[in-house]
């Protein structure tokens, strides 16, 4: 797997202000901005994006709330350290797809998926209503439907997982996952299970997990750490 694997644009922003944000948050993710350097002035900026400065400073707040800028005194704006990223932030995650999203990020996406999905399917076993199981078993007859390289088999995918988090009753989980849908998406996009023996596989470990949230019969089988067996 090569670093750079692929870039996803996202939707344009729709004020000058979000719109220079963008730009400067994608150049930062990208590597043209390094950790630790210091922006242009903002006579430079204000030229290069045509803009004039109360736009560029409400940019720069932007950045700096998101915690990928700090402005200092006598030194001016410097890049954060990657660290500091509010990474749950919808934005700084749609910038991710834009610059190109690696295996770095695909490795954090799935940790934190780790962390957090099979919790929230044990939870909704325990909470889901008649409609959760409805919405599960929609997009899982949908996902047997769509080729699987295609949108509509990583938008079903996609809607299963949010199901799931709706379906636990945690109001953290479903925030976690309508925050993470975009980049939940392009991973799905990216690691579509081409092979027939690879998509019957992804979809008999989905049908399990539906049908154990439906019964309620994946609490008998994991603890609270969550599912031990997809």
């Amino acid at each position: 797997m090569t670093s750079r694997i692929v870039v996803i644009p996202t939707r344009r922003a729709h004020s000058n202000n979000a719109e220079v944000a963008r730009s400067i948050g994608v150049d930062i993710i990208a590597g043209r901005y390094a950790e630790g350097t210091r922006l242009p002035g903002d006579a430079e900026l204000t030229a290069m994006f045509g803009v004039s400065r109360p736009v560029l400073r409400e940019s720069v707040k932007t950045l700096v709330a998101k915690g990928l800028l700090t402005t200092k005194a006598r030194v001016g704006t410097v890049v954060r350290e990657r660290a500091a990223w509010n990474m749950f932030d919808a934005d700084v995650l749609a910038w991710h797809l834009d610059a190109g999203i690696d295996k770095r990020f695909l490795n954090d996406l799935a940790e934190i998926r780790l962390a957090v999905e099979p919790r929230a399917a044990w939870l909704a076993a325990a909470q889901r209503s008649e409609e959760d199981v409805a919405a599960l078993r929609r997009s899982m007859e949908r996902m047997r439907l769509e080729a699987s390289d295609s949108v509509g088999f990583a938008d079903a995918d996609l809607a299963l997982h949010v199901a799931v988090a709706r379906a636990s009753g945690n109001l953290f989980m479903r925030s976690i996952g309508h925050v993470i849908e975009a980049a939940l998406r392009a991973s799905f996009l990216l690691s579509a299970p081409v092979e027939p023996e690879d998509r019957e596989a992804v979809l008999l470990w989905h049908q399990k997990i539906v049908d154990a949230i439906a019964t309620g019969g994946c609490r008998a089988r994991i603890g609270g750490d969550g599912l031990r067996h997809s």
